[in-house]
């Protein structure tokens, strides 16, 4: 029987290029705003999963959509404004 570490490079070859790289993580960062506006309303969501929904959880809910929307739209800008990377047009 072969152990899986004596086969580790075959599984899983060592790289450098396991890293983010700086474009990906400027990436994450742009879009670091939309990820945690949907976080929260998944928690919003999350909360109201087992018991009816009170006023207070409408308001949350409401007020994370909102958030996530704004973010989205705040996204789309941002990408509309910058300059294509190359391609015909």
């Amino acid at each position: 029987m072969k152990s899986i570490a004596a086969l580790h490079d075959v599984v899983t070859p060592w790289s450098d290029g396991l890293e983010p790289s700086d474009t990906e993580l400027e990436a994450i960062e742009v879009e670091l705003p939309l990820i945690l506006a949907e976080r929260d309303l998944l928690d919003a969501q999350i909360m109201t999963l087992d018991r009816t929904p009170t006023e207070v959880d409408v308001q949350r809910l409401r007020r994370a959509c909102r958030r996530v929307l704004a973010a989205r739209t705040a996204l789309e800008n941002r990408a509309a404004h910058l300059p294509s990377s190359g391609g015909a047009a």
